[in-house]
């Protein structure tokens, strides 16, 4: 049988599995935004922005003990910034994305092609594990501060990757989610807001035990707190588990607290994604587009 290539070839394919094609066509159009990402000055300035900042607020630590221990400070931050980027890189880079993208009319365009926002998730997701993973990869600039505390070996990596690999399943659904549910990409600037003040009681940059039991209740409901303690049980000596909640590093409770926040977001996105698709069309666009040019004319 002939191969039939080019256009009528890929039309063709399309029609034979929709869904196989949009999925593929996601994870180019994933890959598309990462090299654009990549090549950004702006991203890019973002990207190292926060490691070198980090890398500030380390050297300022220098000298300071975890309470009760002779353990460095910054050490046991920084493997919960690890945590803290993966889920500020789900959550908040797809909802902020997704409340752009629904104004400019690219949200109108996927909704316009068959199985087009199974595409467009597809392509949410590899954009931001793949720009999540490389903002981790520059966290390398702080850990040379902190070198000596940490213990890195096979194990912590294989505990690092699966953190990462249920981190981004548990945040970017719940992420696409939130976004939906927002109507101008101004508000995504509550959705950082909200980011930062949960970053207080999550232990981020102190241990959660030496915060009020109200606040760490707070802080273990959201995923901030879980990816963090994930992360310092791969990178701290076992020892540091002490200055943990209940004296230990709750694997167990971890998987399943991010289980449960990744089940409902994979629940509630594709719906809320739907829905909100269905409210797009070309006059909102465009009604949109005339309450910007107007606000800055």
């Amino acid at each position: 049988m002939t191969e039939v290539t080019g256009t009528t070839g890929t039309a063709i394919r399309a029609r034979q599995d929709p869904r196989a094609f949009a999925v593929r066509a996601g994870l180019v159009r994933g890959l598309i935004e990462v090299r654009q990402s990549l090549t950004n000055a702006s991203d890019l300035t973002w990207f190292f922005f926060v490691p070198i900042t980090f890398t500030v607020v380390l050297v300022f630590m220098r000298g300071s003990t975890v309470p009760g221990t002779d353990f460095a400070l910054g050490a046991m931050v920084l493997p919960s910034m690890v945590g803290m980027s993966i889920a500020y890189g789900g959550l908040i880079g797809a909802s902020s994305t997704l409340a752009v993208e629904r104004e400019d009319g690219t949200l109108l365009r996927a909704k316009a092609t068959p199985h087009g926002m199974l595409g467009y998730l597809v392509g949410k997701i590899v954009n931001y594990s793949l720009t999540t993973l490389f903002t981790l990869v520059i966290l390398v600039i702080p850990a040379w501060t902190v070198r000596d505390e940490l213990q890195v070996d096979a194990q912590s990596w294989l505990i690092l990757a699966g953190i990462f690999v249920l981190g981004m399943i548990a945040t970017i659904p719940m992420g696409t989610a939130l976004g939906s549910l927002l109507t101008s990409s101004t508000q995504t600037g509550l959705l950082l807001l909200g980011s930062v003040l949960l970053i207080a009681p999550s232990g981020i940059f102190y241990p959660i035990t030496a915060l009020p039991t109200w606040m760490q209740w707070v802080g273990q409901a959201f995923p901030f707190y879980w990816l963090g303690l994930g992360a310092r049980s791969a990178l701290l000596p076992d020892a540091m588990a002490a200055v943990e909640i209940g004296g230990s590093w709750r694997t167990a409770e971890m998987v399943a607290v991010l289980g449960v926040w990744a089940i409902a977001g994979l629940v509630l996105a594709p719906v809320l994604l739907r829905r909100m698709a269905r409210r797009e069309s070309g006059s909102s666009v465009a009604e949109r587009r005339d309450k910007w040019l107007t606000r800055f004319a």
